[in-house]
């Protein structure tokens, strides 16, 4: 595989977590999610580290472009809310009246109904490419966050490793090139998988879905944020090229059955307390 000059360096970051959510064309009581992150996402989250209130500009992250790998897509996940007022009462509208009060609903309702969207045991691994002295920065705010970080959502951290560090090669080479990172779940399923095809272990590499952020991109995504402002949020939108990429298999010890173990793995360091 071949890659552009672009030797640059990237800050490559592992999105996992119990469950994620990034935005998608929403209603008051409908939250759907992409299926991958978005640039509003990521970028909202590096916003939260650097200790940004929502409304103040971005500043240098708006220069970063982004990649994301797709190593493991997740499992669609539908939360379902019914809501009503503990007293019997009829629930209030979004509107208010003249002294700031939610008004009534009329005709009276007394149960609201939410839908929420989420991508669970989904794992990502994100390129930021930019400026060296903003990675870096970048990469200390996300280890020591001024805010809580979430993947998409509030209520939706990550697991770590977040931060894994600032990568040499450019974007498209460090997504081809880096060792694929599932969960321990999505690899024990990979390895089961080709057992029951014939294999023995996981195959040397791994077909990913990759999301590329370029000016010659042939589609448009409208994801890009301007502002976080609460009344006045705005995007933008960016150029991106969809490729597949067979990205390497991270070795494991079920993988070669017949690996001598380690002396470390072979110590034993209650030994002494023993007789």
């Amino acid at each position: 595989m071949s890659f552009p000059e672009e030797s640059g360096p990237v800050l490559l970051l592992r999105l996992a977590g119990p469950l994620q959510s990034w935005w998608a064309t929403n209603t008051f009581n409908r939250r759907g999610t992409q299926a991958e992150p978005t640039k509003s996402g990521v970028l909202g989250m590096l916003a939260a580290a650097r200790g940004l209130d929502r409304g103040e500009p971005l500043g240098n992250l708006a220069e970063l472009r982004l990649g994301i790998r797709v190593d493991v897509p997740g499992i669609p996940l539908r939360d379902y809310h019914s809501v009503s007022d503990y007293r019997g009462l009829p629930l209030p509208q979004s509107g208010v009246n003249a002294k700031g009060d939610q008004r009534p609903t009329s005709p009276p309702k007394y149960t609201h109904l939410t839908s929420r969207a989420y991508l669970q045991d989904a794992v990502f691994l994100a390129a930021l490419a930019g400026p060296e002295a903003v990675l870096a920065e970048v990469e200390r705010n996300l280890r020591a966050p001024h805010f809580p970080l979430a993947l998409g959502r509030r209520s939706c951290p990550p697991t770590q490793p977040l931060v894994l560090g600032l990568r040499p090669g450019g974007m498209e080479h460090v997504l081809a090139t880096h060792p694929w990172q599932p969960s321990e779940a999505a690899r024990r399923r990979a390895e089961r998988d080709r057992r029951r095809r014939g294999g023995y272990a996981i195959a040397p590499t791994v077909s990913c879905a990759v999301t590329l952020e370029v000016p010659d991109g042939d589609e448009t995504l409208h994801d890009v944020p301007m502002t976080f402002g609460l009344r006045d949020r705005q995007f933008t939108s960016r150029r991106v090229r969809r490729d597949l990429f067979e990205v390497p298999a991270a070795p494991t010890p079920s993988a070669v059955p017949d690996a001598p173990a380690s002396p470390a793995a072979a110590h034993d360091p209650l030994a002494l307390l023993d007789g």
